[in-house]
């Protein structure tokens, strides 16, 4: 049952009069002057009557000088509201208690805690302070220490988190266990998927339970000499829940002044379902004919399919491998620098149109779609690519005869050919299409299409010849 506790109270002497009226004024000043770090007298104005300290640091500082000062105009603003309630706690003869007052210096603000006390004498109290610096230094050195703990404690927290998903997604089946006793201390999923066990249920099982009988003596013997040397061949015994034989591995390590063993499984049954069929997906990959390529964090290939090499002109994908992406993926510093840019900030793309260029300098209109992978060794990339140039319409070959006819095939010259290029295209597409539209208007009349057109008429027949338009006969003849 839970016991209320009162607030402890001071305990005043029993006999003051007997006892301390017979001390001197030599006596008592000695006694307020060395009691605290700094002992004020200040009359009930509130001005400093006199001062004594036991601090050459705060002498230093001007503490000394303050006699005939006003005590409140010692301190920083937000510590006046203290002074006063001090100065009316010594008139009343209250019950004093330690406030804590910051004082302005040239070196910043020095922290005192003072303890008023009424003396007898109305007009007049006495107030003893101690330099709080010292304690403020311990403080911050106790946060920072705190701080630290803190920050360290993080860390571990982080780390044991890495460990403990690399112990939970690792293939291989690994089991803990404790060396002084032989009990099974962790175990990771793929342990229990071999094993045969539910979840959690090796936990504190005597590691020998999981080894047929005939096979356990042997078993016991092996997890001893790996507490011996670190180079113990491995053992292959057979499992209690089954007739296939395991390949066990064990290694001594320590954690908190405790012997382990890192016990691995290797052998028949030991296979991930999970990667039962990867060999399988590698050859789907190779065979896909959509082009496949993997690239690692500084975009250097991995590995590729073959319709990857095709598209890249080159006759194997042993050519690509540590051979940077950039090389061949599209138009330089726009595509993929744009697929990263999305790939960074959502994950994954889907079908951005990009040029791939060839080893024998032909462009191919492809179509990507990427994802990132995050993993144990560093992000990668994973790139589908499908050439699409039979699906686009092809764009026209810009030259004096074939001109761009829409805005939309102006911009698909985008990082094909410079901007100069690009407005002269963009201005020679005008002048035909403001030229065709003069004839149309006067009914191929040559020269009021000439005179709509703020031309004259051999000026306008040189630019129908260098478009291309009309049968380039004057009206005249």
């Amino acid at each position: 049952m839970n016991k209320h506790h009162a607030p402890f109270e001071s305990i005043a002497f029993s006999n003051p009069e007997t006892l301390l009226g017979a001390l001197s004024t030599e006596a008592a000043s000695m006694l307020l002057g060395n009691v605290g770090d700094i002992t004020l007298v200040v009359g009930s104005d509130g001005i400093v009557l006199d001062v004594a300290t036991t601090s050459p640091d705060l002498a230093k500082l001007g503490f000394a000088d303050w006699i005939g000062k006003s005590w409140i105009d010692t301190v920083a603003d937000d510590s006046k509201a203290k002074i006063s309630d001090m100065l009316a706690t010594g008139k009343e003869n209250a019950a004093a208690r330690w406030r804590q007052v910051n004082h302005p210096t040239e070196v910043g603000e020095v922290p005192i805690r003072y303890l008023p006390v009424n003396l007898g004498n109305a007009d007049r109290i006495v107030a003893v302070g101690r330099d709080m610096r010292s304690m403020g230094v311990m403080q911050q050195r106790l946060l920072q220490a705190q701080q630290a703990l803190e920050r360290d404690y993080l860390k571990m927290r982080q780390a044991e988190a890495r460990y403990r998903m690399l112990f939970d997604l690792a293939a291989e089946p690994v089991l803990i266990i404790d060396a002084s006793n032989r009990r099974i201390r962790e175990a990771n999923p793929a342990a229990y998927r071999v094993l045969g066990a539910k979840p959690g249920a090796l936990i504190d099982q005597m590691a020998s339970s999981i080894i047929a009988p005939v096979h356990r003596e042997a078993f016991v013997a092996h997890l001893g000499a790996a507490e011996a040397a670190d180079d113990v061949p491995p053992i292959t015994v057979q499992l209690a829940n089954g007739d296939h034989e395991i390949r066990f591995s064990a290694r001594l390590f320590r954690q908190a002044r405790s012997a382990l063993l890192l016990v691995r499984m290797s052998g028949a049954g030991t296979i991930d379902a999970r990667h039962a069929h990867d060999t399988a997906l590698s050859d789907v990959l190779e065979r896909m004919p959509d082009a496949f390529v993997l690239a690692d964090r500084d975009l250097t290939i991995l590995t590729a399919n073959s319709a990857f090499a095709d598209l890249v002109e080159l006759p194997s994908t042993d050519r690509l491998r540590g051979d940077k992406l950039g090389n061949w993926f599209g138009r330089s510093g726009i595509d993929l620098d744009l697929i990263l840019g999305q790939l960074r900030e959502h994950g994954m793309v889907r079908n951005v149109s990009a040029i791939m260029r060839g080893a024998s300098g032909g462009q191919e209109e492809i179509e990507v779609s990427a994802v990132l992978a995050p993993s144990v060794e560093g992000d990668c990339y994973g790139f589908t690519i499908r050439s699409v140039g039979r699906r686009l319409q092809v764009a026209a070959a810009v030259n004096q005869r074939d001109m761009p006819r829409s805005v939309e095939q102006l911009t698909d010259l985008v990082g094909r050919m410079s901007l100069k290029e690009i407005v002269r295209e963009s201005t020679d597409m005008i002048e035909r299409l403001c030229i065709e539209a003069a004839l149309v208007f006067t009914a191929d009349n040559r020269a009021s299409a000439a005179e709509v057109l703020g031309l004259s008429r051999q000026s306008l027949y040189s630019k129908m010849h260098r478009h291309g338009l009309g049968n380039l006969v004057s009206d005249d003849e």
